[in-house]
């Protein structure tokens, strides 16, 4: 299995400066401040949130339910785990389109 490559959020904001045109210090300012952004929208989720970006996909803060008898797999003690925020990306139908191709051998 090969190992899965990290793209960063500098990668994001040089690839977006290629595709506009524009000087990487201001592309890595405006990039910092979406993904800023994206982050207080979801951690002021109350308690849920669906953030639509248009032909890329959905980001969603969602509720778990309290798990009254969840086991801790090495002492299988029987534990409380209480209600809690997820978070949820669903892709777009463009995403969707390409990632559906198969994988070339």
């Amino acid at each position: 299995m090969s190992k899965m490559e990290t793209i960063t959020k500098k990668d994001v904001a040089k690839r977006t400066a290629k595709l506009v045109n524009e000087r990487i210090y201001i592309t890595e300012k405006i990039v910092d401040g979406v993904f800023t952004a994206l982050r207080e929208f979801m951690s002021e989720a109350n308690p849920e949130v669906r953030i639509e970006i248009r032909d890329f996909g959905v980001f969603e803060v969602k509720k778990t339910k309290p798990k009254p008898k969840a086991r801790n797999p090495k002492t299988g003690e029987i534990i409380y785990v209480p209600a809690r925020r997820k978070t949820h990306f669903k892709a777009g139908k463009l995403l969707k389109e390409v990632l559906k191709k198969p994988l070339a051998e």
